[in-house]
């Protein structure tokens, strides 16, 4: 990690380097393997973990992997099946991470199932329009609170997993706005700006959102838990 010319934190593999090369060289990197297929996803954490150091693949990079089912009922148990899962599989350290949209009227949907809420398969677009049926009887913005969560795993082989988690409050808009971002990001409203989040620009974005909080939270315990 580098903060102004100045060296605070070298992170290593776990197999070590070259001391030569090492000090020979610019850039030493590892490699976060990010248990994600969705490409708009792992810019965000590309984003926020390549000013780390990091060398960031997803799944895409591996389509040999099986799919890993999500059946657990909570974030925390998703993000772990996907990330011991995967490190297991590939003896990779892997960040996992299980997002979703929660809607305080509908009681906290639609939840882990944020991604398939519309079905399973169901397109960002379909899901938005589910989501904007369930609220069409509601008409006020004040009762449209909701939030963003998210849920971080990072498991190495073994090593006991380090979980953090994050929320981002804000509200449904009654109609998507904005181009940029991906899945709820066209209806959430950012807090009281009266911007959705896909009206953000991916710098603004990644500082306050729910995985930008979680990320800096990771950060913090990150160096302790690879020491252990």
């Amino acid at each position: 990690m580098v903060e102004a010319g100045q060296l605070l934190y070298v992170h290593l593999p776990q197999t070590g380097v070259d001391l030569q090369a090492f000090l020979e060289a610019k850039d030493v990197k590892d490699t976060l393997l990010i248990a994600t297929r969705n490409e708009g996803k792992t810019a965000e954490f590309r984003k926020l973990f390549g000013k780390l150091g990091y060398e960031v693949e997803n799944l895409n990079d591996y389509p040999d992997l099986p799919e890993v089912a999500e059946t657990g009922m909570t974030f925390e148990e998703n993000a772990r099946l996907k990330a011991e899962t995967i490190s297991q599989l590939t003896g990779k350290m892997v960040l996992a991470d299980d997002s979703g949209l929660q809607v305080d009227v509908l009681g906290g949907l639609p939840g882990v199932w944020s991604a398939r809420f519309a079905g399973v398969g169901a397109t960002d677009a379909e899901n938005n329009i589910k989501l904007l049926h369930e609220l069409a009887m509601v008409f006020e913005i004040k009762d449209r609170s909701a939030h963003f969560h998210t849920t971080l795993v990072v498991a190495s082989p073994d090593k006991e997993s380090l979980v953090v988690e994050a929320d981002w409050p804000g509200y449904i808009a009654h109609e998507p706005k904005g181009e940029n971002g991906f899945g709820y990001d066209p209806l959430f409203l950012v807090g009281e700006t009266g911007k959705t989040s896909a009206e953000l620009t991916i710098e603004e974005k990644n500082a306050q959102s729910h995985r930008a909080q979680a990320v800096q939270k990771l950060v913090e315990v990150f160096p302790a838990w690879q020491s252990k």
